[in-house]
């Protein structure tokens, strides 16, 4: 039984991250997020001044990160192992990353407060969604971006290099780099 479950988790984590459809209530997913929610309980519950164990708790619980990198607490994902960050990344309070595909993020990066981003993708039809079954999209964001307070990354967006994204932005599809964008859904405002 056991090895059956297992047979079955390698092909639902492997139609996950490659956006096919998959189904979200496997147990092994669900044990997965659980211990994603510990580690992450420890990390936020820590006080600011212990950097050293912040840092260690993200290095086991995200897929890759930079040397010097630094996220104010709290901190929300699904499972941390689909995220990477590159060198000199920030991120401000309240950060919340729904990673059910990759995602990336380059050097540089500035994430502002109460940002969300999000791979998970649902059916449009009720009795679809109560299946459980879903499917998610990578989202890939370039070195020395910054993303302004509240704004919301949706799936499969692709974001160029030094973008600033204005608060409260929602960004519904790619954007090219160098430039500014705001607004819901975001638009370019400025060429840099």
């Amino acid at each position: 039984m056991e090895e059956e479950l297992e047979n079955t988790f390698e092909k639902v984590w492997n139609d996950m991250l490659a956006g096919e459809i998959y189904d979200a209530a496997h147990p092994k997913l669900i044990e997965m997020l659980t211990d994603t929610r510990d580690l992450l309980w420890e990390f936020n519950n820590l006080r600011p001044s212990e950097i050293a164990r912040q840092q260690e708790i993200l290095r086991q619980l995200l897929g890759g990160t930079g040397e010097n990198f630094h996220f104010n607490q709290p901190f929300r994902c699904d499972y941390g192992c689909n995220i990477t960050i590159g060198e000199g990344f920030f991120a401000n309070f309240n950060l919340t990353i729904l990673d059910e595909a990759p995602v990336t993020i380059g050097r540089n990066a500035f994430i502002g407060p109460n940002v969300s981003i999000y791979t998970a993708c649902h059916p449009l039809d009720a009795a679809e969604r109560l299946t459980r079954r879903e499917w998610a999209e990578a989202v890939t964001i370039g070195n020395d971006v910054w993303i302004g307070g509240s704004a919301t990354i949706l799936p499969g967006v692709t974001i160029g290099d030094r973008v600033v994204v204005g608060a409260g932005s929602v960004v519904t599809k790619d954007i090219p780099s160098d430039c500014v964008v705001g607004g819901n859904p975001a638009r370019i405002i400025k060429k840099l």
